[in-house]
């Protein structure tokens, strides 16, 4: 017998775990998510905000969602990024999944760097319309921009000062900005 989750044995298996406990389930099985350092937690707020006062100003129709959401890749792998966008009809109060993510943001710590930059990145761009996958470094200002173009290339930049433009939707990030204490 597997010791594998389905996504629903997964969930109520959560509810279980104690406040604070944070997992995402990589091939049917829960993973620990290491507690926060101030710094990671100051940073993933501030993107959030800026996607999200971006996304009201612009008036788009979508919605900067802060960690907590789920970003479902397949039937046996959740994620839960620091931050994500996602588009269309707004979600129901009672969703855990963003529907339609077109933005997902992982603020980068010492034990998910690898796994941030290299599977999950192979996985969120798994997901036909996700068109950027944001990785932002806390020791030093830098974003670490992955954009899928319309023939489905993978682009990759780096910006550790001025204006990021995520279009689509069409949000501009004062890179700046987020560093700012």
């Amino acid at each position: 017998m597997s010791d594998r989750m389905t996504r629903e044995i997964y969930r109520r298996w959560l509810e279980e775990q104690p406040d604070g406990a944070h997992f995402e389930r990589v091939a049917g099985e829960p993973v620990a998510m290491a507690p926060e350092r101030a710094a990671h937690a100051r940073l993933k707020a501030r993107v959030w905000q800026a996607l999200d006062t971006e996304i009201r100003r612009l008036g788009l129709p979508c919605e900067a969602l802060p960690d907590g959401m789920t970003v479902e890749i397949d039937d046996d792998t959740d994620y839960e990024p620091d931050a994500v966008v996602n588009c269309g009809p707004p979600l129901p109060d009672d969703a855990v999944a963003a529907a339609n993510p077109v933005i997902v943001v992982e603020v980068l710590s010492p034990s998910t760097r690898a796994r941030d930059a290299g599977a999950k990145l192979e996985d969120y761009f798994r997901l036909p319309g996700l068109m950027h996958y944001l990785l932002v470094k806390t020791e030093r200002p830098a974003v670490i921009h992955h954009r899928r173009d319309a023939d489905g290339t993978i682009h990759t930049s780096i910006h550790a000062a001025g204006t990021l433009t995520l279009d689509p939707p069409g949000i501009a990030l004062d890179v700046d900005a987020l560093y700012r204490r």
